[in-house]
């Protein structure tokens, strides 16, 4: 009788606890979009160019600022730097990407495409974009804009976001909503 009735006491406290409504939870569909549309991207990249996301992010960052240096990759696309210096090595391996030592910092590396480089880009480029206009298709070039709008004004909040500690005394400052769509009791 008494494990029934502890079975009984945790149902009824699980029924009373606050979960995420993922139909509402913005993160999370950030977090779908980004792990779906990588792995994807990922596959077929692989797929047709022998080539895995990483890199191609890395070739873009190169292909949008020549002579870039590893660490402004990192910054900009937010991966970390083995992984940065990792695919780094491989599309020089390939023959996609010259290194060369900064003139005015020896220590540090500054990374340009290759022309066969800029080839393999120009290639995977179409395909990354024919990517995002399926993605987007269902929207008007004004809803288009209004997206952008909000993913660049969400993106500038991460720095705010990530810091965020429960226990500081920042946390005490940041101001409670009531309770949103985006969890529910259960």
């Amino acid at each position: 009788m008494a494990t029934s009735g502890k079975k009984a006491a945790a149902e009824q406290a699980r029924k009373k606890r606050e979960v995420l409504n993922l139909a509402h939870y913005v993160t999370y569909f950030y977090t779908v979009l980004a792990n779906k549309l990588s792995s994807g991207a990922s596959r077929l990249y692989l797929k047709r160019f022998g080539i895995g996301i990483i890199e191609w992010r890395v070739m873009a960052m190169v292909a949008i600022e020549p002579d870039i240096t590893p660490a402004r990759i990192t910054q900009v696309i937010g991966l970390d730097k083995a992984s940065v210096s990792r695919e780094s090595r491989r599309l020089e391996e390939k023959g996609y990407l010259a290194v060369a030592e900064d003139p005015s910092n020896q220590r540090r590396k500054l990374l340009s495409l290759t022309p066969l480089g800029y080839e393999m880009h120009d290639r995977i480029i179409q395909v990354a974009l024919e990517r995002e206009r399926r993605l987007l298709s269902d929207l008007s070039a004004d809803e288009v804009e209004t997206l952008v709008d909000l993913l660049q004004r969400t993106t500038a909040k991460i720095p705010y976001v990530n810091e965020f500690d429960p226990g500081s005394t920042a946390a005490a400052t940041t101001k409670t909503r009531s309770r949103s769509k985006n969890t529910m009791m259960r």
